[in-house]
């Protein structure tokens, strides 16, 4: 990240940082959870639970919570979900759980997120470990990634009595849960103590390992039985204009994860985050919103999000638009970056030319198209990227997996063309949404086939992996 920030920059006291850092949504007292859990018809065939990747028994958790079992609410929701306190908080409930409940119709849908932190947050704050591993089966098997993906599939595997060690190449294990979500969704404790709970299920997690530059996949194959790629998305491309390289451009991933790692060490050093006064945030997804949110609080005079298409097309969820549009954040649609300008090597305004949107193609998406003459300048004095990931075709290559628009191919087993290799998460997502919850559903489902397989039982039916908008048994 450049290093630069103006003299005449507002930085918060570390009462305002404590009060904008804070988590947007608070945890519930043992009143608020009674109350929100008798609100619940505990529906038999529950839409709720239908809506949820991983398929949480989600009435029976929020009865347990009514009749005061709170640890055995949280031991349901982790029996589908070992990750269930970084969904709780992360999860698009609006979009899934709570905007299927049958309460929404008419009334308030119950703040399914909230129990579930209330519930997982009980059991964590008391140390309690609910799950026995099964005897050891002297089976092997390697998970490449420390992401949601990864650390589902390692902790299921775990459970079943295999001997599993994760490989991540990052200091920190934990994927996005750790460096790339806001610290007002998900604090970074939440992950380390998700990562740990992994870990005391006798996963071994190895950190600052890359494959292919620290061990080559090769020795990976020849030690392990199996192999999940749980590897994600790398980093933010290039956006191939003028001006890049200047002082005051950085991309949104690293953006945040300064956020995050400050946090981790205490509120105060967010204020050693460079930042400048005018912020052009380009890209309109939800790690946009999360970049421009981050600016925002930590004391940026104006934050503008610019965005070549409508509000209509952007990627970010209707919920997140609104969130950050009440933060003060400014939106620049029909707007096409096409240089970064600077004064002595330090950026001083993005130039941009409007655009209109052209009719849909065959696949539904809808084109951009410049206007000549139409070019305007933004003033800022630094620039964050936000415009997607680069595929790790490296890493699947380095397994002899095959991919198709860089994404790991996988059958409806989680397999890939490598019959000992599996895959997950985002780097399986050729359609369809990347979420944490659906890359923890894969962990899930992948360590079911790799038991079966290396067990030599029958395949376990009755769950769903998301594939573009349909579920796939």
């Amino acid at each position: 990240m450049s290093e630069h920030r103006p003299a005449n920059r507002a930085q918060p006291d570390l009462d305002s940082l404590q009060e904008r850092f804070s988590e947007v949504k608070p945890p519930m007292t043992y009143r608020e959870a009674k109350l929100e859990a008798n609100r619940c018809l505990y529906c038999f065939d529950a839409p709720c639970v239908q809506a949820c990747p991983t398929h949480i028994d989600i009435p029976l958790f929020i009865r347990q919570i009514a009749t005061d079992n709170v640890t055995g609410s949280a031991v349901t929701i982790l029996e589908s979900n070992l990750l269930g306190a970084t969904c709780a908080r992360v999860c698009p409930v609006e979009e899934l759980c709570e905007g299927a409940c049958v309460m929404g119709e008419h009334y308030k849908p119950i703040e399914i997120g909230r129990l579930q932190r209330y519930a997982t947050d009980h059991l964590y704050e008391r140390g309690i470990q609910p799950f026995e591993p099964a005897a050891p089966t002297g089976r092997r098997i390697a998970v490449i990634g420390a992401g949601p993906a990864g650390l589902s599939c390692a902790g299921e595997l775990a459970k079943e009595g295999h001997d599993v060690t994760v490989f991540e190449k990052d200091e920190l294990p934990g994927g996005l849960s750790t460096y790339g979500i806001v610290v007002m969704r998900e604090p970074i404790r939440v992950s380390l103590e998700e990562v740990e709970f992994i870990r005391s299920l006798g996963v071994k997690v190895q950190t600052g390992v890359e494959v292919g530059v620290d061990i080559p996949a090769q020795q990976i194959l020849d030690e392990f039985d199996a192999v999940f790629l749980g590897v994600g998305m790398g980093k933010v491309p290039e956006m191939r204009i003028p001006g890049e390289d200047l002082q005051g451009v950085t991309e949104a991933l690293s953006f945040i994860a300064a956020s995050k790692l400050a946090e981790m060490e205490g509120l105060e050093r967010l204020n050693d985050i460079p930042l400048g006064r005018h912020v052009a945030v380009i890209g309109a997804g939800n790690t946009a919103i999360d970049a421009a949110t981050i600016a925002k609080r930590l004391g940026a005079e104006r934050v503008t999000i610019v965005y070549r298409r409508t509000d209509r097309e952007m990627p970010a969820y209707d919920f997140e638009y609104s969130f950050v549009k009440n933060e003060g954040v400014e939106f620049r649609f029909l707007s096409q970056p096409v240089a970064i300008l600077g004064e002595h090597g330090q950026v001083t305004g993005l130039e941009c030319v409007r655009t209109e949107v052209t009719e849909p193609d065959a696949d539904g998406r809808r084109g951009i198209r410049e206007i000549p003459g139409s070019n305007f300048v933004l003033e800022c004095d630094q620039v964050i990227k936000a415009i997607g990931q680069e595929k790790l075709t490296g890493v699947l290559a380095e397994f002899g997996v095959d991919t198709e628009h860089g994404y790991a191919l996988v059958d409806h087993e989680m397999r890939t063309s490598n019959p000992r290799v599996f895959a997950g998460g985002d780097a399986t997502k050729l359609t369809g949404e990347a979420m944490t919850v659906t890359a923890v559903q894969d962990g899930k489902l992948a360590s079911r086939y790799i038991h079966a397989w290396l067990m030599e039982q029958p395949p376990v039916k009755g769950e769903e992996r998301m594939h573009g908008d349909k579920w796939l048994t």
